[in-house]
């Protein structure tokens, strides 16, 4: 158990890094052989770091337009025609939703870690307070409500949102890094160095 904990540890540690090292590599390569080497031919001398320099200004552009609205369309008429071709469309999503459960760029609108019962009692579902319950449902509910995303793993991107009466949960001091760690790892990665369980469900340092 131990040394198949070692193992899983070990995989979520080293793979974010393998795979951020082949996806530079291969922007890089492309962007030498797409722009750099022609450059290069056309001036007639090589010319250090052209390489780097074209594709760490690609990667600035390719920033400033998914900030501003005019970009963000482009962009986002672009992830859409790639979308729409069968082979591509699986990768492209598949390492899309990877990155976004690895930055979850909307991270800050999670206030608190919470514990909830869900989906039935008894049963209790990580999950993250968003806000206040909307005042039509608390009319109707006659109680006061929160919002709680409860994501899936391990991407915790998707998920389910519900609003939970104020005093059914359970907010922990648990960080929102902490929380996030813990579902993206499916529970191997627990807060304050824990990893793993032992065979009675108790987590192991």
């Amino acid at each position: 158990m131990r040394l198949r904990t070692y193992l899983v540890t070990g995989l979520l540690v080293t793979l974010p890094l393998i795979v951020t090292f082949y996806v530079i590599q291969f922007l890089f390569n492309l962007v030498e052989g797409m722009l750099a080497t022609p450059i290069q031919l056309l001036l007639d001398r090589s010319i250090p770091g052209l390489g780097f320099a074209l594709t760490l200004l690609l990667v600035l552009v390719a920033g400033m337009l998914a900030t501003n609205i005019l970009g963000k369309r482009i962009l986002d008429l672009v992830d859409a025609m790639i979308t729409r071709i069968p082979l591509v469309k699986s990768v492209y999503i598949t390492v899309k939703q990877v990155l976004d459960a690895i930055t979850i760029q909307n991270r800050n609108a999670f206030q608190r870690v919470a514990l909830v019962q869900y989906p039935r009692q008894g049963v209790w579902a990580l999950g993250f307070l968003t806000g206040q319950g909307a005042a039509e449902v608390e009319q109707y509910t006659g109680k006061q409500l929160v919002t709680v995303f409860i994501p899936t793993t391990p991407n915790p991107t998707s998920g389910m949102m519900v609003m939970v009466p104020r005093e059914e949960v359970i907010l922990l001091e648990m960080s929102v890094e902490d929380g996030l760690k813990l579902i993206i790892s499916g529970g191997v990665i627990a807060p304050n160095g824990q990893v793993g369980a032992g065979k009675n469900g108790t987590t192991k340092g």
